[in-house]
């Protein structure tokens, strides 16, 4: 009876054993002490953020973090509901992409006072204090397709310009660029601007709208891929879906760089694409949550990765890692170098 009540008791410890150490992960410790981050995944609706999902883990495995993840979709609202969820997960750093750079303040707030480290990518919060910003310097994009569509079209003629969310750093930086660099440098070149709110039917529409109202319209700047199939589609049944050296053809050049861009470059539908590096976003901003966690701490200037980390105002860091114009002859437009796009230093010929 003895023995029997020995045993009961040896099993209700380690019952109890098994418990503590269930809290233990529950409350931010994962399987050998691997920290818990907590990432939001902006939106799954278009490919770069797509591949960016695709990325996230197989780093997050490679830097030894547990991740717990969630998607906002484009809403300010249910990010900041996913914050509140990543509290109760007990998360330890937290990564996001907020699509609306000036509501996300409050959250921002509340991940600060608990000391959690945030890292946002893509965009960059309009206030509140980030351990690092992971993103391309978005005005640069609206600089190198500028350049592109006003070298290809000799300085005269008009372009349409779908913007994104004007709600958003990237739409504001992006549209702000490309308007200044056609001012000053071609100022022969008509400029119509159309908010999309990153939308792609809004965007393929307004196209639509503007290619009837202006039959003149000789180039395109679409701020991100969203707008592509929409884009191709709308061309097509007007028939200006051409090869480059017809005439009718019109300049398009997107920001993205994901698979279908490239193989839409080669094969001579739309002329340009900056790549944004979605693999690259996802392998620092986990690693710089990461380092956060171990108590480094960083200061601006160049890094080991071919970025430069700048400061952009008190209390915000941001590096920004490469993005390169990418043109189907690798050439040089306005002064600004390209690659090929079979280059194979592009993620998104890598990203199978």
């Amino acid at each position: 009876m003895r023995n029997l009540t020995s045993l009961r008791a040896a099993a209700c410890a380690v019952a109890a054993l098994l418990l503590i150490g269930a809290c233990n992960r529950d409350s931010g410790a994962a399987d050998g002490d691997r920290p818990v981050v907590g990432v939001d995944y902006p939106r799954s609706d278009t490919d770069f953020w797509n591949s960016f999902i695709r990325y996230t883990p197989r780093f997050g495995d490679e830097l030894g973090l547990t991740l717990k993840t969630t998607n906002s979709q484009n809403d300010v609202a249910k990010l900041t509901a996913n914050v509140q969820t990543f509290l109760s997960q007990g998360v330890k750093g937290v990564v996001m992409a907020p699509q609306d750079t000036a509501a996300i303040a409050p959250a921002l707030d509340q991940l600060a006072a608990r000391k959690i480290p945030v890292v946002t990518v893509d965009t960059r919060p309009d206030s509140g204090s980030v351990t690092m910003v992971v993103r391309a310097d978005n005005r640069a994009y609206g600089t190198k397709a500028c350049q592109f569509l006003g070298t290809k079209l000799g300085g005269k003629g008009t372009v349409v310009m779908l913007q994104g969310g004007l709600d958003s750093i990237n739409g504001r930086d992006r549209t702000e660029a490309f308007n200044e660099c056609m001012t000053t440098s071609y100022p022969g070149i008509e400029v119509i601007g159309e908010a999309t709110n990153w939308d792609g039917a809004i965007a393929a529409q307004k196209l639509q709208t503007d290619l009837t109202a202006h039959p003149d319209i000789k180039g395109v700047y679409m701020q991100s891929s969203f707008a592509l199939s929409g884009t191709l589609q709308v061309l097509k049944q007007k028939g200006l879906l051409v090869g480059p050296d017809d005439p009718a053809h019109v300049f398009v050049v997107s920001n993205d760089g994901i698979p279908e861009e490239l193989k839409n470059i080669a094969a001579g539908q739309i002329d340009a694409t900056v790549s944004q590096p979605a693999d690259l976003y996802a392998q620092y901003a986990l690693s710089y949550v990461r380092d956060a966690l171990a108590g480094k701490t960083f200061a601006p200037g160049p890094t080991d990765h071919d970025s430069t980390i700048i400061q952009v105002r008190d209390g915000v860091l941001e590096d920004q890692l490469s993005a390169p114009l990418v043109t189907r002859d690798g050439g040089t437009y306005g002064g600004v170098p390209s690659l090929r796009s079979d280059d194979k230093s592009l993620w998104g010929n890598n990203a199978g």
